[in-house]
């Protein structure tokens, strides 16, 4: 059978947020999960969904292992995911009537059904204003990218350990393709540990001030691999 679609999951330690994100898949998709963790993840993985899977075992950065899910997929979409949310029900039944040539990038918006709802709605609104003003503000979490327009750009900047999704949708546009944000299309966050540690101000102000550098070109090179304590050594996926 002939899929359109792979789901690429990054995952590290994922054993609490694992099974809820598995039920939200229709069972049907390939997904490519490339995994650093020490804990049961790959297990429950493989004996969660045991069909339509590949678990491939790597040490690597987010934007490592993005990229070498998409490298070991053969679709004409790659759908970037984190394994802490879960898909809305309706989904993956809206999303075919945008998979078309006219559109190389689709992101959608990430909301709360439990804590932190007012920063998630908050955040949906930054990203329609982005777009309003033509910058795409895509989250790694809900992106989808044709397959052609990544290999047009090389896909992920490997030196970012965070951000590298807004990043990579803001060269493939650069390129002359075309970008397209969906609020209809949700995920679900699941896991607020993050948040919780840097707080809702902190973690904006984070993301707002490197995607800022990182779009006008002011971020240094050097910097690129200093994810400024995004990470915690108890999630960051090592490099």
């Amino acid at each position: 059978m002939s899929y359109t679609l792979t789901i690429i999951l990054p995952t590290q330690n994922e054993a609490r947020n694992i099974g809820s994100f598995l039920a939200s898949l229709p069972p049907d998709l390939p997904l490519i999960v490339v995994d650093d963790s020490n804990d049961e993840t790959p297990q429950l993985i493989n004996r969660l969904r045991p069909y339509r899977t590949r678990v491939l075992r790597q040490r690597s950065t987010i934007s490592q292992a993005r990229q070498i899910g998409a490298a070991a997929a053969t679709t004409p979409w790659f759908l970037f995911t984190d394994a802490d949310v879960s898909f809305a029900p309706d989904y993956f039944n809206l999303l075919p009537a945008y998979l078309n040539g006219e559109t190389a990038v689709l992101y959608g918006p990430k909301l709360s059904q439990g804590p932190f709802p007012h920063y998630y709605r908050w955040f949906t609104r930054g990203q329609k204003l982005a777009d309003f003003c033509g910058i795409p503000a895509a989250s790694g979490s809900n992106l989808l990218i044709r397959r052609d327009a990544f290999r047009a750009v090389g896909g992920f900047d490997l030196d970012l350990t965070c951000n590298e999704d807004s990043e990579i949708a803001w060269r493939i546009q650069r390129q002359g393709y075309n970008v397209r944000f969906l609020p209809q299309l949700i995920v679900y966050a699941r896991d607020q540990r993050r948040l919780a540690r840097q707080g809702q101000l902190g973690k904006l102000a984070h993301s707002t001030l490197r995607c800022l550098l990182l779009y006008t070109g002011l971020l240094p090179r050097a910097w690129r691999r200093h994810d400024w304590g995004y990470w915690t050594k108890d999630d960051r996926i090592k490099i």
